[in-house]
């Protein structure tokens, strides 16, 4: 205890002797680990951001639509339209052990109206496995259930705007709205969405119906439009690990199916958002990367302040060094001293810095978030890294002046002094 005691008195007369060089090294130091935490915080802050944009979509999905092909294969020109189909959604779930839930995705304008009011609304043809891929949460009632596609009953979700929309102030949840002429009870009402990407238009906008209900009342009109077809298949790998082996698998069943080539992209494009969160986390791993290089430069420039106050401090004692090693002070016992208040003076540095940065991060975190940013979360990967890079700092401004004053002779020491 007394010996950490000195330590600390010998540190603070360090910095009270020294009161301006102490100012900036101090500064450096804390400056050098609060931004480097302040920036792996940001970082992580559009990291998240992004990805809970993305899950506004659905959390790792892909979708795929029939496009036209590029090369030729089996015999068939290059340029052919591929369209998908139903049956294409029962072959993926047999045959394609890296996807976990597949569905199909059928949709149309239509034209719905109340007691109230009318409109035109995209209408979702549903199925369990549908709403199991995207992120359509109901905040009142029920969702579309299995019972009411295989009966296909005529019930439908509402988005929050198509609820205002049809029956502004009144209650919606229990009442009716025809959609082409067909009375529909309303069972659900989503909740309020606050959107900043969409991926066919916003969610409030749409009318969600079991997906046989709407090939029955209200078939897509769009000319391509055939009874079997699907304008787009959704489905999530089995691992996220995986998604090029499910994306793989997904072209060759699919390319065997409409004989295309499987590496042939035009036939079918991807929307891969796993492969798109992958590509911001490179993205924003080079610039947190690069970030973190130029907070370890200010570092090491204040790790030289600590090195240099130090030594100016074992010339200022080079008499107290020389009679404490004549009285028996042992080199070992001076370097340990020399060596704690070096790193007393950078961790104290690095704490301030530390503490700023953390009040910092608590007052941002506590305001609305703009789109695409979560806020500076501080998690553990970013608090080990700072004070790893704050415990090698202290060392290495340290150990220098410590076994610079361990190295001096007594009676040489006691000749400097006089």
């Amino acid at each position: 205890m007394r010996l950490v005691t000195g330590v600390l008195s010998q540190a603070l007369a360090s910095l009270w002797r020294h009161k301006l060089r102490s100012f900036l090294t101090m500064f450096g130091i804390a400056w050098g680990v609060a931004s480097l935490v302040l920036m792996s915080a940001l970082c992580d802050g559009f990291r998240q951001g992004q990805r809970q944009n993305a899950r506004q979509i659905g959390d790792s999905i892909v979708m795929v639509w029939g496009g036209r092909t590029e090369r030729q294969a089996g015999g068939q020109r290059a340029g052919r339209r591929i369209f998908l189909e139903a049956r294409d959604v029962e072959v993926i779930r047999a045959q394609c052990p890296l996807v976990s839930v597949v569905a199909a995705e059928i949709k149309t304008e239509v034209s719905a109206a109340s007691a109230f009011n009318a409109g035109t609304f995209l209408t979702l043809g549903v199925t369990p496995e549908y709403l199991a891929l995207r992120n359509l949460p109901v905040a009142r009632g029920r969702q579309i259930h299995e019972a009411d596609v295989a009966e296909r009953r005529r019930v439908c979700v509402l988005g929050d705007s198509v609820r205002k929309h049809l029956f502004e102030h009144r209650e919606a949840l229990g009442g009716t709205v025809t959609l082409n002429g067909y009375r529909y009870a309303v069972v659900g009402l989503m909740s309020e969405k606050e959107q900043n990407s969409s991926y066919d238009g916003w969610d409030n906008d749409k009318i969600l119906v079991p997906q046989s209900s709407l090939l029955r009342d209200c078939p897509p009109r769009q000319p391509d439009w055939r009874p079997g077809r699907v304008q787009a298949i959704l489905y999530r790998p089995a691992s996220v690990r995986d998604w090029a082996a499910a994306q793989r698998q997904v072209r060759a069943v699919l390319g065997r199916l409409h004989g295309f080539d499987p590496a042939d992209e035009g036939a079918l494009p991807m929307w891969d958002t796993v492969e798109s969160a992958e590509l911001f986390d490179r993205v924003f791993n080079a610039t947190e990367l690069f970030l973190a290089l130029i907070s370890l430069v200010t570092l090491s420039l204040g790790a030289v302040g600590v090195m240099n106050t130090m030594m100016t401090a074992v010339a200022e004692r080079t008499s107290e060094v020389g009679l404490k090693m004549a009285l028996g002070a042992t080199r070992r016992r001076v370097l340990g001293e020399f060596f704690a208040e070096g790193v007393v003076l950078a961790s104290l540095s690095g704490m301030v810095g530390l503490t700023g940065v953390a009040a910092l991060a608590a007052i941002v975190n506590a305001l609305p978030m703009p789109a695409l940013f979560a806020g500076l979360p501080i998690g553990r990967r970013t608090a080990v890294a700072a004070a790893a890079a704050l415990a090698a700092t202290a060392v290495l401004s340290a150990l220098p002046p410590a076994w610079r004053a361990a190295r001096l002779q007594p009676v040489e020491a006691l000749r400097e002094a006089r």
